[in-house]
């Protein structure tokens, strides 16, 4: 039986997977938290650290824009109030029209099917473009 894939077993896992290997220890200096703090955090006793903080531990992982996201949903769930992940409330709050789409979507309560038809026409245009570059 597989255990679930928590903030902290995903933190602790790229970071002991790292080559050159960071320990614990030097991770929480690089962060500049305590090496309790960062303890605490792996092992799922704190939720995930501030955007901030989030932002220096993605880079020190060295984390691809997947594992970045994944990431950010992993630190939201942490958290005791229902939180947006890190990496969304700047785009949104600088794009009134993502703004408006999400009341849109939620007002009348869009459906798996309806986002799955949008995103997919993003990525679609998304790998158009890549092609013309």
């Amino acid at each position: 039986m597989s255990e679930e894939l928590t903030f902290g077993s995903f933190v602790r896992a790229k970071r002991v997977n790292l080559d050159p290997y960071i320990s614990l220890r030097k991770m929480a200096d690089l962060l500049n938290i305590s090496p309790v703090y960062m303890s605490n955090i792996e092992s799922g006793r704190n939720p995930a650290p501030k955007d901030n903080v989030l932002e220096r531990l993605a880079e020190l992982l060295r984390l691809d824009k997947q594992e970045r996201e994944q990431m950010y949903e992993l630190a939201a769930k942490t958290k005791t109030f229902t939180a947006v992940p890190g990496d969304l409330p700047e785009y949104i709050s600088a794009n009134e029209l993502a703004r408006v789409a999400l009341r849109v979507a939620k007002d009348v309560d869009a459906t798996d099917k309806e986002w799955m038809e949008f995103i997919e026409k993003l990525k679609k245009r998304s790998q158009q473009e890549g092609e013309q570059e």
